[in-house]
């Protein structure tokens, strides 16, 4: 196997500088992913010596790029490059040989090596060939019982790479799926946050739950497994949710059977939502990524809040929007997530009943009540609305395709008042609290606050345009408080 230099990553050009004259070898996934035609920006290297006195030269030759201690336990060390478009993870060899190493990795094709400099696969687990025959197959035995984060990792390589684990892995993994329990909540959350951002994320949703993994690492999700909704519903609230994500992605992509809605809904605002799905937001994930965690828990308390009609016998989950974003706060602060994280999606199963309810409203909507639906949804108010045209595009019960087609025609208008919100912010207020009180001769106060806020509300929706309409119309509207 060999590359072009034109091919290789600049990570693996400053590691092939600085490590040419050493024993050094590129393993794990720059090995499969070259085998696979794929260029990748993480690069892992073993040495047979110091690796920091590697790593220290590997960001040397990467232009000054940062240098540190990765783990202790394993004496890994790894090298960032000024900008973050790529790493060098540097590790000793885990036992006498380079052989030994391989062994211990968790699949076989994780296990290749390559010399640094180029040159004839070392695969003594038979990885390439696995490779081939589209399969992932553990390196050894006990390599779950070694880690048994391997279970999730075994989810996340198989959905990432289109590859299906074998029956004796599958048969280990499952085996090994309540070790997950005593994994480092941010070990976990590092595998979930890749599963979900893979394009393939429902499927890696359901092998985790086919191992047992989901119902140690997420068991608020598998507890809607055969939660039975209403008859706007064909799907039980786990089927729904899976649906919701899929139309999410399919949403992130514009493809997908609902494609064309898809576009028609974004219309000339297809490259802003892009841009805006694009941007990070927290724990090394765009605001897309954090959206489809928002798809994934919007339903969560459902189980929770479930009744049954005493008159009708219809199902009910009166309440499950509120409860559902303290649970989501909940399930996201036991993997440790940011709190930045925690509050954005929070936000998103709070609101996402929002749009639907407004479905009823008369149409057009009045400039009021979108003006309400803005502040009542930021700073979520454009990931929102996402949300809520997955969810309704996933309601395939009664009447769906009357629902739908008026919820994505209401969906297009706010969507486009949302884009221009989150670009321009609130508007200024025409005149200032203090200013107003003193023109009125009241104190500042909760008056004063309901005051201001139909003032904004009138000026969103056109009814006044300067400083005098303001005070004109608080003095009107004192009348009333």
């Amino acid at each position: 196997m060999s590359t072009g230099e034109q091919n290789v990553s600049p990570g693996l050009a400053a590691a092939r500088a600085a490590l040419s004259g050493s024993p050094a070898w590129l393993v794990g996934g720059a090995v499969r992913d070259e085998l696979l035609g794929r260029l990748t920006a993480d690069i892992d290297v073993a040495v047979d010596g110091d690796p920091q006195q590697a790593a220290r030269a590997v960001a040397r030759a990467g232009q000054r790029a940062a240098c540190f201690a990765l783990s202790d336990e394993f004496g890994s060390w790894r090298v960032i490059a000024r900008d973050q478009s790529w790493q060098v993870d540097v590790q000793p060899l885990q036992g006498s040989t380079l052989e030994e190493d391989l062994q211990l990795r968790d699949f076989t094709i994780n296990a290749i090596a390559q010399p640094i400099t180029g040159g004839e696969l070392i695969d003594p687990l038979g990885g390439a060939r696995d490779l081939r025959a589209g399969r992932v197959r553990l390196a050894a035995p006990k390599a779950f019982e070694r880690d048994p984060l391997r279970v999730l990792r075994l989810v996340r390589v198989a959905i990432e790479l289109a590859l299906e684990p074998d029956r004796e892995t599958s048969s280990a993994a499952a085996r090994s799926a309540p070790a997950l329990s005593g994994v480092s909540a941010e070990r976990v959350f590092g595998e979930l946050r890749r599963i979900l951002a893979a394009d393939r994320a429902t499927a890696g949703l359901r092998m985790m739950s086919a191992l047992g993994a989901t119902a140690v690492v997420l068991p608020e999700f598998e507890a809607l497994r055969g939660v039975e909704q209403n008859r706007f519903h064909d799907l039980d609230v786990h089927d729904h949710t899976l649906a919701v994500l899929d139309r999410t992605i399919d949403l992130q992509r514009c493809t997908g059977a609902y494609s064309g809605e898809l576009v028609t809904v974004m219309g000339e605002h297809r490259a802003a939502v892009e841009a805006l799905l694009a941007e990070p937001l927290a724990d090394s994930m765009s605001r897309g990524e954090a959206l489809r965690w928002g798809a994934l828990l919007h339903d969560a308390a459902k189980p929770l809040t479930r009744a049954v009609t005493p008159d009708g016998g219809h199902v009910t989950f009166m309440g499950h929007d509120a409860r559902g974003a303290e649970l989501a706060r909940e399930v996201l602060g036991r993997l440790r997530a940011s709190e930045r994280l925690r509050s954005h999606v929070a936000a998103l199963a709070r609101h996402h009943l929002r749009l639907g309810f407004l479905v009823h409203e008369p149409q057009p909507l009045d400039r009021r009540t979108v003006y309400r639906y803005m502040t009542t949804c930021s700073p979520v108010e454009v990931d929102v609305t996402l949300l809520s045209i997955s969810d309704r595009l996933a309601t395939r019960g009664d009447a769906a395709e009357r629902s739908i087609a008026a919820h994505l025609d209401l969906a297009k208008g706010v969507l486009a008042d949302a884009l221009a919100w989150r670009e321009a912010g609130a508007p200024e207020p025409l005149v200032r609290g203090d200013v107003l009180a003193a023109e009125l001769g009241i104190e500042q106060g909760p008056r004063l606050g309901v005051l201001l806020r139909e003032l904004a509300e009138a000026r969103y929706a056109g009814e006044i345009v300067g400083r005098e309409d303001a005070i004109a119309r608080a003095r009107e509207l004192l009348q009333t408080i």
